[in-house]
């Protein structure tokens, strides 16, 4: 857990640290000469833009974090007085995980982890200060929701303060026919995404690589509003989740400057 903190990171040896801070620029070393890594750095953020995104989700007695409200129906949920983002997947993917990492610093948030796949049954919204909201989406696939298509549809297109939703994808397996269901939507829709590669810390490095340039490339031949850059988290290691925290600052305008276009 130490990990989580920016802090802690920096006191690793160098190449560790990379490892942890930008996990895809690593894992660029073993590609073959030649190879095209232009995608795996688009979004390259200085030290001070990790810090500034860290202190967004660090809470303190002015900045409070904590969850508002679930809801089931867009008539349930909360006024859109900030900018939102969104994480979405198939069941099992790993995302409360995710989200309970990103949300680590501030351990009274509550972020509900089941061992049952699909346990996220409603839309979770998690405030952030001041700044923005963070929404925990039903999982899709073979334990979503009855009327998840019916949920999620109506929250995509009528929340109009939603900055970014986050498509998160199993690193282990790769793209599923059952992610495409969620990609096709956010393509329909017109809903700027970016793809997230989860449980990067139980996939062999080979399996990694083989699943990271096979999702890219489908981004790059099938998508039209998705992010070139693919994520890469580790929940359990904290990989990635640094970055993933200044993305998402980022793209909620709450980091003043940023290395990145």
């Amino acid at each position: 857990p130490s990990l989580s903190a920016l802090s802690e990171v920096l006191r690793l040896e160098q190449k560790r640290r990379t490892g942890i801070v930008f996990p895809l620029q690593k894992l660029a070393r073993c590609l073959a000469p030649g190879v095209d890594t232009a995608r795996f750095s688009l979004f390259q953020p200085g030290l001070a833009a990790l810090q500034c995104a860290e202190g967004l989700f660090r809470s303190d007695r002015g900045h409070t974090i904590d969850y508002v409200s679930s809801a089931v129906r867009m008539d349930h949920v909360p006024p859109p007085d900030l900018p939102e983002v969104c994480f979405i997947g198939r069941s099992n993917v790993g995302k409360s995980s995710l989200i309970r990492a990103l949300f680590s610093l501030s351990p009274e948030v509550e972020v509900r982890v089941s061992k049952t796949p699909g346990h996220t049954k409603k839309m979770n919204f998690f405030k952030v200060g001041k700044y923005f909201t963070l929404v925990d989406m039903p999982g899709y696939g073979y334990r979503a929701p009855k009327d998840f298509v019916e949920m999620v549809e109506a929250y995509l297109q009528e929340r109009h303060n939603l900055k970014r939703t986050f498509l998160l994808v199993d690193g282990v397996v790769g793209l599923q026919k059952t992610d495409h269901i969620g990609v096709e939507m956010l393509e329909e829709f017109g809903i700027p995404y970016v793809m997230v590669l989860t449980k990067i810390d139980r996939a062999s490095r080979g399996v990694l690589l083989k699943n990271v340039l096979e999702v890219q490339d489908y981004v790059k031949e099938k998508t039209h509003g998705c992010f070139p850059q693919l994520f890469l988290v580790s929940s359990l290691e904290f990989s990635g989740v640094h970055l993933l925290r200044c993305f998402v600052a980022h793209v909620t305008g709450n980091l003043p400057t940023v290395e990145a276009g």
